[in-house]
């Protein structure tokens, strides 16, 4: 079989499409989602939706594929991404562990266009430091990130388009003990990726002596 398939590497793929699919958070967003679209009938809602991820995956792109650029224009290294995504990670995986007003409505929005479902609920910083990441370290490997980020943004697309039926199956606490179990996950996660900054930093303060 020749063509695209056979260069993937899916490992590699998968564990990214993971990452990127824990910190989008859908399931966490979905009483976000369904707070602020919860005056539109379920057709308008579903579009409103739709139209929100498909700028979400506008901008996942922008960034996965200019990574590197805007890395050299604001003069970042590796090191130094590692570590604030690490840091960025574990916020929001804390933010899942032990949310905060969760009684507290989201306020009304007339027309979400774009503010806030698609950012920075969908495409927070997180996600676009890990996107970031990837994209400049491993730039031979765009056509593996590319479809980690498909895989990730479909399976948030398909959760949040059916998130009045997950509400009704899960409830509040379904969701929240889901959530929990994605946060506790999400911290392994930041924690490696800040492990592995300080020691590419360390790397480079303190090469090894020939």
């Amino acid at each position: 079989m020749s063509g695209l398939l056979p260069d993937i590497a899916w490992d590699e793929a998968l564990r990214v499409a993971t990452t990127l699919f824990f910190i989008m958070d859908p399931l966490g967003n979905i009483p976000i989602f369904n707070t602020i679209l919860k005056d539109y009938p379920p057709a308008r809602r579903r579009r409103i939706i739709m139209r929100e991820l498909s700028f979400a995956l506008v901008f996942l792109m922008v960034f996965l594929y200019a990574g590197t650029s805007i890395l050299k224009l604001l003069g970042l290294t590796q090191p130094s991404l590692n570590l604030a995504g690490g840091i960025l990670l574990f916020l929001i995986a804390i933010r899942m562990l032990y949310p905060e007003n969760t009684g507290v409505e989201e306020p009304k929005v007339e027309d979400p266009f774009i503010v806030p479902l698609a950012m920075p609920l969908i495409v927070g910083p997180s996600t676009i430091a890990v996107l970031l990441l990837i994209s400049s370290s491993k730039p031979d490997q765009m056509a593996d990130w590319t479809l980690a980020t498909l895989m990730a943004w479909s399976l948030a697309t398909l959760i949040l388009v059916a998130s009045p039926a997950i509400m009704k199956i899960l409830g509040d606490r379904g969701l929240r003990a889901v959530e929990k179990l994605m946060g506790m996950l999400l911290v392994l996660i930041a924690v490696q990726m800040f492990l592995n900054g300080l020691s590419q930093y360390l790397a480079v303060q303190f090469p090894a002596p020939n």
